[in-house]
């Protein structure tokens, strides 16, 4: 056990120059027009290296910047994944460069609805994926998606 604090502590001192620890990796914010401003305080999606971390998004139509007029869980569905997808193309990534995705829904018994539109995004190879009902979403929403994505 005390080697390996040794060995940490040689890699923490090594790690550092000067007394100030190397650079963090660099986060660039991702933002485009084609798909909904945010409504608060966060960015549509972030990158650090590699990896870029998207924003939950709701069934808002960029051009208007509200919600959809058709409420059906296939059509939100179709819409936050549509504005995933312009948020991933701003950052130079598609749908296959998703690793994971995080589903909220307000109703479960819909989820039959949602996954069929779903799967006709991510055809081959889907991303790993979390589903969980909520006791609300933000503007009454059916459905809200977040998403990682790896290039």
């Amino acid at each position: 056990m005390a080697s390996a604090r040794i060995i940490l502590g040689a890699a923490l001192a090594a790690a550092c120059i000067g007394g100030t620890a190397l650079a963090q990796p660099q986060r660039e914010v991702i933002a485009t027009r084609e798909a909904p401003e945010a409504i608060g305080p966060y960015s549509q999606a972030i990158r650090v290296g590699n990896t870029l971390y998207l924003a939950g998004q709701i069934a808002f139509d960029p051009t208007t910047n509200r919600l959809i007029e058709d409420g059906s869980i296939e059509a939100q569905t179709r819409r936050v994944l549509d504005n995933l997808r312009a948020v991933l193309r701003a950052a130079g990534m598609d749908m296959e460069h998703v690793v994971s995705t995080t589903v909220f829904m307000s109703d479960l018994n819909e989820f039959g609805r949602m996954n069929e539109v779903y799967a006709t995004y991510f055809r081959s190879n889907p991303p790993a994926r979390a589903t969980i009902q909520a006791a609300r979403l933000p503007r009454d929403v059916k459905v809200e998606i977040a998403a990682i994505a790896v290039k």
